[in-house]
């Protein structure tokens, strides 16, 4: 179909799906038991972890709401849906997305997180995205108009920015980015207090400091004369602190066996770059909410010499929590449905991503994926923006996810279904606003079964 068709394709859906049918939500009469669908993912995890886990999603609804895209993926394929795809990201709660360096040494904003990446309804992470301003907003103690105000105005940006990548050539989608130049040309409009610019530009230092060398700085020490990333149990364990003393040599050779796996999914120029570092020490690294209990580690590699670190993030990849309701993955391995998710819609990725298999004690093969640790990564700590700049924030995130769906979904046909006015950022509104009551319940069910004892959870870790 030409531009025009698609467009007219686009508005013909407004008829079977409407724009206010999206504000929908009820339990289903069957609706599994949001415990159960965690229950589940725990069978692939580390059991000795879990109780992080759950410590972490009992603290609050939206921490919950974190931990919990399985029973949402679950609610969510409930919903209507105009039946267009685009890859999604899977988890797109607002503290998935933040900033990190480009290629070229810029400051860009983007999402962060894609393990549970895979193509399905883009609007399944819109809805994820509005109801964690939502739940959020409640623990924040924001009223129901400021709560409302923040979703519409998200969801505004989302479809204001699909309706300019329509208007759009493919290139310019492509290569189009949120940088600094664009957070400057917002706070010169007003839309930020002296405070918040203050406190945005802090956020922005702190993000170019965080690299390699601040990682060396933070994460190693000095044992016998050796460099060592630190032992700071449970969060981060050494190798040789996680298994018996004739079980280490085994593990760096399984784990160098994977850096030669990984090694060839990077292109020519990179995989030169790798075979400067050697690696020099391993540990395992507990990290996120939902990510609790999968197997995390942390390589200290060296270059030149103890001056040219490189941290590396080894991270189990399992199964999309969408597979179930979008279909399975094209890829293999789930390290690989990872990046290549990830590359296909975010601006610029980190330079070393890349994925490999490899063998556990067990000898079963886990899938991994492999990224730089620190390079500029910054997520901002939400729970303490303030309304206006959680505003700004947030619209970011709209504009950002609206990029991810154009660059690999029909950006047109969107667009034209969402349409000039704001029916639809009116229904997703009234959709996060009920589903941050369904968040509040499940939160509730989590706290009693961890009170009966039923679940195990370790708190303020």
């Amino acid at each position: 179909m030409n531009p025009k068709e698609r467009a007219a394709a686009g508005r013909e859906l407004r008829r079977s799906v409407p724009r206010s049918s999206h504000a929908e939500w009820g339990p289903a009469a069957d609706r599994r038991d949001p415990l159960a669908v965690l229950a589940e993912q725990d069978t692939a995890r580390v059991a000795d972890l879990l109780p992080i886990r759950y410590g972490r999603m009992a603290d609050t609804p939206f921490t919950f709401l974190r931990g919990a895209a399985a029973p949402m993926a679950a609610d969510l394929a409930t919903t209507r849906v105009t039946g267009l795809r685009a890859q999604l990201c899977g988890d797109a709660h607002i503290s998935n997305f933040g900033g990190f360096a480009s290629p070229e040494r810029e400051l860009v904003f983007d999402v962060n997180d894609f393990d549970e990446t895979l193509p399905g309804p883009w609007e399944w992470d819109v809805k994820r995205l509005a109801a964690s301003i939502a739940v959020l907003g409640r623990v924040r103690g924001f009223d129901l108009s400021l709560r409302r105000g923040l979703v519409t105005g998200v969801i505004a940006e989302y479809r204001q920015a699909m309706r300019r990548f329509a208007g759009m050539r493919n290139l310019d989608v492509w290569y189009a980015h949120l940088g600094e130049a664009s957070f400057h040309r917002r706070w010169e409009n007003g839309e930020l207090s002296a405070k918040d610019r203050k406190a945005f530009q802090r956020s922005l230092e702190k993000a170019r400091h965080k690299d390699n060398l601040k990682a060396m700085a933070r994460l190693t020490e000095r044992v016998d004369g050796e460099l060592r990333i630190i032992d700071d149990p449970p969060l981060v364990v050494p190798i040789e602190n996680l298994l018996p003393a004739a079980e280490v040599e085994p593990a760096y050779a399984r784990m160098r066996a994977a850096l030669g796996e990984y090694r060839r999914t990077l292109q020519g120029n990179r995989r030169h770059l790798l075979g400067g570092f050697r690696l020099l020490h391993i540990a395992h690294k507990v990290v996120g909410v939902g990510s609790v209990g999968t197997r995390a580690w942390i390589l200290l590699l060296v270059g030149r010499d103890e001056q040219d670190p490189l941290f590396l993030q080894v991270k189990e990849a399992n199964t999309s929590v969408l597979e179930p309701y979008a279909g399975a993955s094209r890829f293999s391995s789930h390290g690989r449905r990872v990046i290549e998710g990830q590359r296909l819609t975010q601006i610029a990725s980190d330079i070393l991503l890349g994925w490999c298999r490899m063998e556990g004690i067990s000898g079963r093969k886990h899938h991994y994926y492999v990224r730089q640790l620190w390079d500029w990564k910054h997520s901002a700590h939400v729970d303490a923006l303030s309304p206006r700049l959680l505003g700004v924030y947030g619209g970011w995130c709209g504009q950002t996810l609206a990029h991810a769906h154009a660059r690999s979904g029909d950006r047109i046909q969107m667009a034209a279904y969402l349409g000039g006015g704001t029916v639809f950022d009116e229904a997703i509104a009234d959709f996060a606003e009920s589903y941050a009551d369904q968040t509040e319940a499940d939160h509730g069910t989590l706290k009693v079964a961890i009170d009966a004892g039923r679940i195990e959870a370790q708190t303020g870790i």
